[in-house]
């Protein structure tokens, strides 16, 4: 469980380092352009992805630490349970895990998520993210790979039965 763990402390030191010095040398929503359809704008954002609930009124900031803060801990619980073989799941789990923690830390702190990460094309903008958005994505889709293709969980009865057969 450690090296997940370690991984996941990588993402987060990553993340805050990334987010204060992005808040230390951008100006807020003035895009510094980088590379054709990638700008640095720091924005903040006070609701969930794509910004979900960010008009909210202030009750968003606490629902979303409290609920970071249960997920991280099931996360953890989940982590300490993997055996040794499963890599894959236990790398997207450290990721995710990483990147809520990473968010959770700018909620408790600052009542928002800096994102400074903003990608477009021509005039359409997807919406700015930050570190640990890009590990919680990342990591999710591990996940979901490990789901669909994890060749040590056993088949189901009526499958096992077919294959035995053939």
């Amino acid at each position: 469980m450690m090296r997940w763990i370690s991984v996941s402390a990588l993402i987060i030191v990553l993340d805050q380092a990334s987010k204060l010095i992005a808040n230390a040398s951008l100006a807020p929503y003035t895009p510094v352009p980088v590379l054709p359809s990638f700008n640095l704008t720091l924005m903040f954002n006070t609701g969930a992805a794509f910004s979900f609930l960010a008009g909210a009124g202030g009750w968003q900031r606490w629902f979303f630490v409290a609920l970071a803060a249960v997920i991280s801990v099931a996360l953890c619980v989940w982590l300490y349970r993997l055996s040794p073989g499963q890599r894959r799941l236990g790398f997207g789990l450290s990721l995710v895990l990483g990147g809520a923690v990473g968010n959770l830390i700018d909620r408790v702190l600052y009542g928002h998520v800096i994102d400074f990460l903003d990608l477009y094309y021509e005039t359409w903008h997807w919406p700015a993210f930050n570190i640990a958005d890009s590990a919680i994505s990342v990591g999710a889709a591990l996940m979901i790979l490990d789901s669909l293709f994890d060749s040590a969980k056993p088949l189901p009865d009526a499958d096992r039965g077919h294959r035995e057969s053939s």
